[in-house]
């Protein structure tokens, strides 16, 4: 029989969560403080274990840290005062698989005994871990055990990373390694959405709320009800949505456009971007209480420029995947090409990985890929590279080519910022002419976001 330790000091708190937890099937045992708690772990193991924030004799804070340390396979979760966001966030950190506020509210108790119990199932049945999370390297092996401990809390986790390293990929590997499996997982480009619709995608509206408003729509938050919400891209959230997604994140809980009341919903909150998020917050375009909020856990994607151990893994996966796409032969790649992948510096990361091999199997003769067939850049974005042969005094010295940090670095100690703004400011007044001074057009054809375009008038000084 399955079982739960609670640790409060109010009576009438331990009755309720009792009878809760009983009529739920569980066997359950109670201490008053502190001391009782640590008493019972010793002496049984539990499925789940609920803990009030402050103890006679101590906090629950201490009590999740000494789970944490000696029964990592307890899943524990805290009963936090009413808006007592920090002690939530602290309690994370520490350990703690979610949290409750009082009063409590027994629906949000149930679904959390629930996800605490499927996590234990999952471990019991031995899942497997990270297996579409390829290579070997410290790097990668550090960041599968780094997923696999993440899947079994519901703290919202920050996954930050360059384009193209596998920012989704690691959400999704958080997700379905969790105890929120069966449930949706609901991938949403913050950057993608109108600033003008963001309200209704992520919280729904109710019929005849706005113009359009034909029927009841269901947001977001409510499709990934049980389940997990990513936030991709979350920096792209306009200044008005930071409030609004903050308010659902604390509260657990949204307001349709046009409802009278808000509405439980019961999701884990996974979020990225290539941005610094900090620096951003620094500069006042991101909300601190927000990046506070949902940076709880930060998870660093590495680029594969620090992992090229794992190029030679990584192509011979994507060409096992082309040719299976394409119902064809497996390509596979000559020397010379495995030694420029092995050199190549990557800005694209993986993503470019896998669009370099696609052509190149395109355009490989007798299902062998040569370096020419690879057409990567010349002369940039390379990796380290022999020495070269001294030149001849006469010869004029060639620049070689740098990383991308140092490149910036040189750029902004030359001319090329004024050129690189010159053709910037040229293309979008053209568009601009182009759509009639429609801004809205003109950023379409531009391929940037309405805002972006406004931040760039705004930054070229154009009126």
């Amino acid at each position: 029989m399955r079982s739960a330790l609670v640790v409060d000091d109010e009576h009438d708190i331990r009755e309720l969560l009792v009878l809760t937890l009983s009529r739920m099937g569980l066997r359950v045992d109670t201490a008053a403080d502190l001391a009782g708690a640590r008493a019972q772990l010793a002496e049984n193991s539990y499925d789940l274990c609920l803990t009030d924030m402050r103890l006679p004799d101590g906090s629950g804070q201490a009590l999740v840290e000494h789970i944490a340390q000696r029964h990592p396979e307890t899943p524990v979760a805290m009963i936090t005062a009413h808006g007592n966001v920090d002690a939530a966030v602290t309690a994370l950190k520490a350990g703690a698989f979610d949290f409750v506020s009082k009063p409590v509210d027994l629906g949000v108790l149930r679904g959390l005994v629930q996800h605490a119990l499927q996590l234990q199932e999952q471990r019991r049945s031995g899942g497997t871990a990270g297996h579409r999370l390829l290579g070997d390297s410290e790097t990668m092996q550090r960041l599968r055990a780094t997923v696999a401990k993440l899947a079994r809390s519901q703290a919202p986790v920050y996954i930050s990373g360059e384009s193209g390293t596998g920012k989704e990929l690691v959400a999704r590997l958080i997700h379905e390694q969790g105890p929120r499996a069966a449930g949706r997982f609901v991938p949403v480009n913050c950057g993608a959405i109108p600033a003008e619709l963001m309200e209704s995608e992520f919280f729904g509206h109710k019929k005849g709320s706005f113009t359009g408003a034909h029927a009841d729509k269901e947001g977001l938050f409510q499709a990934a009800r049980g389940g997990t919400l990513f936030l991709d891209e979350v920096a792209e959230l306009p200044l008005h949505m930071q409030v609004k997604l903050l308010r659902a994140i604390q509260e657990k809980s949204v307001r349709p456009v046009g409802a009278a009341t808000e509405a439980p919903v019961d999701v884990r909150i996974l979020s990225a971007t290539h941005k610094d998020l900090a620096r951003l917050v620094e500069e006042g375009r991101f909300r601190h209480d927000l990046y506070y909020r949902i940076n709880v856990i930060e998870l660093k994607v590495p680029p594969l420029r620090d992992r090229r151990e794992d190029i030679a893994q990584l192509a011979n996966a994507i060409l096992l995947r082309l040719a299976d796409a394409h119902d064809q032969p497996v390509a596979t790649l000559g020397e010379d090409a495995q030694a420029a992948l092995a050199g190549y510096h990557f800005p694209g990361n993986v993503r470019e990985l896998e669009n370099i091999l696609e052509r190149a199997v395109a355009l490989c003769e007798g299902n062998l890929i040569t370096e020419a067939d690879l057409l990567l850049p010349a002369g940039r974005e390379r990796g380290p590279a022999p020495a070269p042969a001294p030149a001849p005094a006469a010869a004029p010295a060639a620049a070689l080519p740098q990383p991308p940090a140092e490149a910036a670095r040189a750029a902004g100690e030359g001319p090329l910022p004024h050129a690189l703004e010159q053709i910037e400011r040229e293309a979008i007044v053209r568009a601009l002419e182009e759509c009639r001074y429609n801004k809205t057009k003109a950023a379409a054809k531009l391929g940037i976001t309405f805002r972006a375009l406004r931040y760039k008038l705004k930054k070229l000084g154009i009126d």
